[in-house]
């Protein structure tokens, strides 16, 4: 997730394109790990090496190709996104009341987080929500992994409700990244929707499926993404 990615899932059943091949990072950059999860999404996480240290990407893929890109810091802190279909870019405030602090989850086993989002449609939201350590782990396709329980609320400039999600997530200490989990999303309507973006193959460089394009399960649907929240979380 992703971090502020949510997931919502089309009734018709389409044909899934052909664009099979490897995924070209962009210039000065490098995929380290490529993700291939539930929700009909494939995702390449790469470094560039014009940015700071600590600074992640991750490039989204569904069924009809790149939806979402995403950058991280050291300590998760989202960054900057940008969606190519609407040509939007989103990016964090700075002043933060509270970000997101990757360290300081792992230190104490929670973080409590309050920041504005702004983006280039002139569009801005505060988001407040949590993540907490549960003590569980988990091994998906061989990686140990620590689940997460989260909770989030965006609100707009005038502070209505656009977005909650709350649900569980996973988080590798070594990557410091997070995964996306099983949740529920609410879209600002009220009605919790049951969303599962969960990891199932982790591929590294030199095995087969590394730097994929084309997701691999639960692509009888199509699916559409909605955000914010990958990136953040689910997935990032």
């Amino acid at each position: 997730m992703t971090r502020f990615s949510v997931f919502a899932v089309c009734a018709a059943v389409l044909p899934v394109p052909a664009f099979a091949g490897a995924w070209d990072a962009p210039e000065g950059c490098e995929i380290f790990l490529t993700v291939q999860a539930k929700a009909c999404r494939v995702s390449n996480h790469y470094r560039c090496s014009g940015d700071d240290p600590g600074d992640q990407w991750r490039a989204d893929f569904d069924q009809e190709g790149l939806f979402f890109q995403s950058r991280i810091n050291f300590d998760a802190v989202w960054v900057e996104s940008f969606e190519p279909g609407s040509g939007v870019t989103q990016t964090v405030d700075a002043g933060a009341a509270d970000p997101m602090n990757f360290s300081n989850l792992l230190a104490t086993g929670r973080d409590d987080f309050d920041f504005g989002l702004s983006r280039t449609d002139g569009s801005r939201s505060t988001v407040t929500g949590f993540d907490r350590l549960t003590g569980e782990t988990a091994t998906i396709d061989g990686m140990a992994l620590e689940v997460t329980e989260f909770g989030y609320t965006e609100v707009d400039q005038a502070g209505a409700v656009t977005n909650r999600a709350k649900g569980n997530e996973y988080i590798n200490r070594e990557m410091r990244l997070f995964f996306a989990g099983p949740g529920q999303t609410d879209l600002g309507d009220g009605m919790w929707r049951e969303i599962d973006g969960s990891p199932i193959q982790f591929i590294f460089p030199g095995e087969p499926g590394f730097a994929a394009k084309q997701p691999l399960f639960d692509c009888d649907a199509i699916m559409s993404v909605v955000s914010p929240k990958g990136v953040m979380h689910v997935s990032y």
